[in-house]
């Protein structure tokens, strides 16, 4: 087999290195490669059409013993990789929430890759730590988020994977606050008790799993009939934890809804959870990018009264996977929960207290460039292309929502004046089913589904870097055309 552009870098025996040569000449190969599929996306099934262990039935079952050549692992990417691979960035994706990819935030990701940054500590690479501090601030006037979420301050921001992250650290730095930063040292008192609504994310109570506290300690309560956390219901259930002596420390409020991007009234959760001394979080994970453009800053309400704060800029603010933005009014209950200082990591820099060292904001401690790419789509776009970019989606999303109500064949569900409309076509539970399944299968569209009211019900994201006005057209005509079938 062929080793030409490899070259042993660590003397006789050492590892074979492609050469930079090579590497040049492979890496144009890639970005070709990308660019005739994002030219080419809308030719492919938008899901996966294999069927379960294809990948892997079509791959050697052991790894190759000698150096294999570049073309034939392309050769692999394009015959057995791509047909496994339901193309979430094809602008007819309209399921679950979009998860962007646009030119600059690929272009961020690789240069991050090619540096491969380590940024545990200020120290490990000082422009890692600056740049994403400038840059969640820069987010703060982009978004008027609080200014207390500001590095500036008491408070900060720091970039997780995702919002699943982000509220497991929020819950972590409420069992600090409560117990007075005492709680890894002490162990989690076991009156502690949460609360979310019924609708908030799964997350919620995975991360009280996590953190030792049990699922049984957090509270989902029911949702009014805008789908918003009842405060009457979540006031009734505190006074009885209350009163069997247990201790309400961590309300999460969700500002648009997995399911239907329905949100809770912050302002009010927040005048609850300062009388009950909680810390209140709230998840934006979807709905955050929207305050980029006044007209949704309504969204906002409440903010103030908030002890911590994400939304993920993967979603709708054109960054690719994973890149969360998770801020916190005090940094000291959430640096005291996930502090630990071995002898390998002290530095004078940080015994010193003159640095922001992220390796104690998060849950493990080496951490990616993630703000490169982040810093990338801002410049690149600008903050006015952005919003041209929220607003676009909202449109199209309102144009779908009216077509929906003006069809006597269809019902529209929910409908926030954001990007999602749920809807359902008229019938019964099992014919929005077949409905769902047949317009997937056919390749030319991807919805997802969820239950409103008991009710099976289907949902069109519109949020892709790519999808336009035509993009949904088409998508509508395809779910009539498919529901006049049934």
């Amino acid at each position: 087999m062929s080793t030409k552009g490899f070259r042993a870098a660590a003397g006789e025996g050492g590892p074979n290195h492609m050469s930079v040569e090579e590497f040049r000449v492979n890496a144009y190969r890639v970005v070709d490669w990308l660019c005739d599929y994002y030219e080419n996306i809308e030719s492919f099934p938008v899901l996966s059409e294999v069927e379960p262990g294809f990948v892997r039935s079509s791959l050697p079952l052991s790894a190759p013993i000698a150096p294999e050549d570049f073309s034939i692992i392309m050769k692999d990417l394009e015959e057995v990789l791509l047909p496994g691979i339901t193309h979430w960035q094809s602008p007819n994706f309209f399921g679950y929430f979009p998860a962007n990819a646009s030119p600059p935030s690929i272009l961020g990701e690789m240069i991050s890759a090619g540096l491969g940054v380590q940024g545990m500590l200020w120290l490990t690479s000082p422009s890692c730590t600056e740049l994403e501090t400038l840059v969640l601030d820069w987010i703060i006037d982009m978004l008027a988020l609080p200014q207390s979420y500001k590095s500036t301050g008491k408070g900060g921001g720091v970039i997780q994977d995702s919002a699943s992250s982000a509220v497991l650290c929020a819950l972590l730095a409420a069992r600090e606050a409560i117990q007075k930063n005492s709680a890894c040292e002490t162990g989690t008192d076991p009156r502690l008790v949460g609360y979310c609504s019924e609708e908030a994310h799964s997350s919620v109570e995975k991360a009280f799993s996590i953190a030792g506290l049990g699922r049984h300690r957090l509270r989902r309560v029911r949702t009014d009939s805008e789908g918003a956390l009842s405060l009457e219901y979540l006031e009734a259930q505190m006074a009885s934890d209350i009163e069997g002596g247990l201790l309400p420390f961590f309300i999460c409020a969700t500002v648009g809804t997995t399911s239907t991007l329905s949100s809770d009234r912050v302002q009010e959760l927040g005048s609850l959870a300062s009388t009950n001394k909680c810390w209140l979080h709230v998840d934006a994970a979807m709905a955050g990018t929207a305050s980029i453009c006044p007209e949704f800053r309504y969204l906002n309400r409440g903010l103030e009264l908030t002890d911590s704060y994400c939304f993920n800029p993967h979603k709708w603010m054109l960054t690719n996977f994973d890149c969360n933005c998770f801020y916190v009014n005090d940094r000291r209950p959430l640096n005291a929960a996930m502090s630990v200082l071995p002898e390998y990591l002290k530095n004078e820099k940080s015994d010193k207290s003159e640095v922001i060292d992220f390796r104690d904001w998060q849950i493990p401690l080496g951490r990616r460039f993630r703000s490169l790419k982040l810093w990338f789509v801002i410049r690149s776009y600008g903050v006015e292309g952005i919003r041209q970019f929220v607003r676009s989606h909202a449109k199209l999303a309102k144009d779908f929502a009216q077509w929906v109500s003006a069809d006597r064949d269809f019902e529209l569900v929910t409908y926030t004046g954001l990007n999602l409309v749920c809807f359902r076509v008229m019938g019964d539970d099992r014919k929005n089913r077949v409905l769902l399944d047949t317009l997937n299968k056919t390749g030319r569209i991807f919805l997802s589904h969820t239950v409103v009211e008991g009710r099976f019900v289907l949902r069109l994201c519109v949020g892709q870097v790519r999808v336009d006005e035509k993009t949904v057209i088409r998508a509508w005509e395809t779910i009539k055309t498919v529901a006049a079938g049934l």
